[in-house]
């Protein structure tokens, strides 16, 4: 069963339009990564899903659920880390899981923060405030708050971007992890190398318009590529 069926999707800002009837799928468990440079309308795509812009034309659902039309009932299945998302830097890293836990069903706070807990991984410095830890420990925290929820449909904007080969490594296995235990996730990267690992799909996408879409491994043979940015590269020429 799809989870997400997007179907001619289209997104204008006045007279600039940033998605040009793009359409694809992703279907239950499954890894999905949006791909491409930037500017090339991956952000648009993902924030249009979320529910936070509106759609020009074209349509998007959700488990059935229209985006257009029932976007509250969407918010309850999906949970969304934008690439600059941030944490209130004078709380503690569970103080902050436990804030935003109290915005869900009040019922499941102690075991949505331990779950939020065991997801950052980030030991003892749990306990420290926001203010004293790196990029990668803030990145780790902000997914784990997007992923304690449980959420039917995981959408992450960049989730790797700007860290060391480390603290990436450990968000790539935290979202392998994650999509084990039954959420699809939808990623967007313009790191071509990374989706390789993670993603079971992808779509290429470029100006706007989804150039390719299939599995790497796929589309490596298909193009006689050694890597998915020689398939990019190969596509657009």
């Amino acid at each position: 069963m799809a989870v997400v069926e997007v179907k001619n999707l289209v997104k204008n800002y006045g007279s600039i339009e940033a998605l040009k009837g793009i359409s694809f799928t992703i279907d239950r468990g499954e890894i999905f990564g949006l791909i491409g440079p930037n500017g090339a309308g991956k952000t648009t795509a993902l924030r249009i899903i979320s529910t936070l812009l509106t759609i020009t034309s074209g349509s998007i659902t959700i488990l059935e659920y229209d985006v257009g039309k029932q976007p509250n009932e969407i918010r309850k299945l999906i949970s969304y880390l934008p690439e600059d998302a941030g944490a209130y830097k004078n709380l503690t890293g569970k103080s902050y899981l436990q804030f935003i836990a109290n915005f869900f069903d009040t019922r499941q706070t102690p075991q949505m923060v331990a779950r939020g807990i065991e997801i950052a991984d980030l030991k003892e410095r749990i306990n420290d405030r926001v203010d004293t830890y790196s990029k990668g420990m803030m990145r780790r925290l902000l997914v784990g708050r997007a992923l304690m929820t449980n959420p039917k449909l995981a959408i992450l904007d960049e989730p790797t971007s700007g860290l060391d080969v480390i603290n990436a490594q450990e968000v790539r296995n935290i979202i392998k992890n994650t999509a084990r235990q039954g959420t699809t996730v939808l990623l967007s990267s313009h790191n071509m190398l990374e989706v390789e690992y993670l993603c079971d799909r992808i779509a290429l996408i470029d100006e706007g318009i989804i150039v390719e879409e299939g599995r790497p491994k796929l589309l490596k043979d298909k193009y006689q590529a050694s890597n998915i940015e020689e398939v990019f590269t190969k596509v657009v020429q």
